[in-house]
């Protein structure tokens, strides 16, 4: 069994108890495997395993899909890692091209073949997805705030996708975890998911008819772990 899940408002996410009863799970069932697949760059995530009861997962998704690498040894996961190298047009040729946006700038953020930035309401949306397709490029906005800047075809769920194929992941086996709009790729998979309670409700509306996906009450890792309640496959796993 797999969970592969979002970081910041999910995993990381959830009042104390609930975190400590999640992770002593991942922790203690070697039954049960973990994917971290988070917006953040790989250099934010490295920190959190300073914490000795922070789970380690086998394989890192970060930068929005854009870096794969493996949970222990942190190298790229090939020939996934290539193939999304090779359809990137690079930063310099990104910035240049989206820099007269009105409301739109660049986050301050360790980031590799993708190039996020913040919009306000001063921001042509419809000019900037138009630029982005121009560069042949995905866009992703999430949070009413934050715009990633993709290769083509690039996302959370593509990505996760090729690694369970490489690896063998059973579809029926994989359970994905978010709460924000870049997080929708995920759901679309297919794969059992849970939407937790804190969740944009962007992603809610978005994700309502679909019928592999939970809508928890819960917050953070409370709604993973009601999740797993949920989910008979998983249920026996909750202690």
């Amino acid at each position: 069994m797999l969970l592969a899940t979002d970081l910041d408002g999910t995993f990381l996410g959830g009042d104390p108890e609930q975190q400590a009863a999640l992770y002593r799970i991942m922790n203690s069932n070697k039954a049960l495997q973990l994917i971290f697949v988070s917006g953040r760059g790989l250099a934010t995530i490295l920190p959190l395993f300073e914490d000795p009861v922070m789970p380690r997962p086998e394989f890192i998704i970060c930068d929005v899909g854009a870096t794969i690498v493996t949970g222990n040894t942190l190298e790229p996961v090939e020939p996934i890692q290539s193939l999304i190298e090779e359809r990137w047009p690079g930063k310099t040729k990104i910035t240049a091209w989206l820099s007269g946006i009105k409301g739109l700038t660049p986050q301050d953020v360790p980031q590799q073949r993708r190039c996020s930035y913040f919009y306000n309401g001063d921001t042509d949306i419809d000019d900037l997805k138009h630029k982005v397709e121009q560069l042949n490029c995905d866009l992703v906005l999430s949070a009413g705030k934050f715009a990633d800047v993709l290769p083509k075809g690039v996302n959370k769920g593509f990505s996760l996708q090729l690694l369970a194929g490489q690896y063998g992941f059973a579809v029926e086996n994989i359970l994905v975890a978010g709460d924000t709009f870049n997080d929708l790729s995920l759901f679309a998979t297919g794969y059992k998911g849970v939407v937790v309670g804190n969740a944009e409700p962007g992603l809610l509306e978005a994700t309502a008819q679909m019928p592999a996906i939970y809508h928890a009450k819960e917050y953070g890792a409370g709604g993973i772990l009601e999740a797993m309640q949920h989910f008979s496959l998983f249920k026996k796993l909750v202690i």
